[in-house]
């Protein structure tokens, strides 16, 4: 079901259609609060019906049969390409040299931490 012409409705439409969707206005206010976001009410409503719709599509997902699809960890089916694994020279004196100070073969920094 797509919600999009409800985003415009006040909060008791909000609630009214929550009702029947997954997320309500109490878990909007909830996730927002976690997260750290400040949110007026139009907001919440508006981003509640984004998350009823998300979850919509993913419900739709749910009617395709994948019986036959082989589980994946990755979208595309091609794997990383892999290189030997050999030392090779670092850039150790040539980064070294632009230090602004150093100590033996290490950056020298100002402490941090007493």
């Amino acid at each position: 079901m797509r919600l999009t012409h409800i985003q415009h409705q006040n909060r008791k439409g909000f609630n009214k259609i929550m009702s029947q969707e997954r997320i309500d206005l109490k878990t909007v206010k909830h996730v927002a609060a976690l997260a750290r976001i400040e949110m007026n009410e139009d907001e919440l409503a508006q981003y509640g019906n984004q998350l009823n719709e998300i979850l919509g599509y993913v419900d739709k997902l749910q009617e395709l049969d994948t019986t036959d699809v082989p589980p994946m960890a990755h979208v595309t089916a091609s794997a990383t390409p892999m290189r030997e694994d050999r030392l090779t020279e670092g850039l150790g004196e040539r980064v070294l040299n632009n230090a602004p100070q150093r100590e033996e073969r290490f950056f020298k920094v100002p402490q941090v931490i007493e």
